[in-house]
């Protein structure tokens, strides 16, 4: 159990690496209007071809996105597993965070009432 937990934390940590990046998150955020050629999600940004693969690659190598070659062009789709992971991992612990915090407010409010 403990090792499979160490698995998951270890795609997770990959995947909010892979989110930390703006150029990551607007491939992310174009890709999910649908599939685009590398060229195309390139495009925007002003950088060189090879360190902007490079960004594709790390969205590749954590599950965010898939990529298939057809030819001489390699199109990339978003993959949503992944970000489902993210995504559940963030929803316990807000929901732990907003427990605290209504714990909080209530004590807050028991100690306002004694003045």
């Amino acid at each position: 159990m403990l090792r499979h937990m160490a698995k998951q934390l270890s795609r997770l940590d990959r995947v909010f690496y892979a989110l930390a990046d703006p150029t990551r998150r607007a491939v992310l955020q174009r890709l999910s209007q649908g599939p685009a050629a590398v060229s195309e999600l390139a495009q925007p940004f002003k950088m060189a071809l090879p360190s902007f693969t490079q960004h594709l690659n790390v969205l590749e190598e954590c599950g965010l996105v898939h990529s298939e070659k057809i030819g001489r062009i390699r199109t990339y789709q978003v993959a949503p597993k992944q970000l489902k992971m993210a995504e559940q991992w963030l929803v316990e612990h807000r929901d732990v965070w907003e427990k605290r915090l209504n714990q909080l407010d209530n004590y807050l409010e028991t100690i306002k009432e004694k003045k």
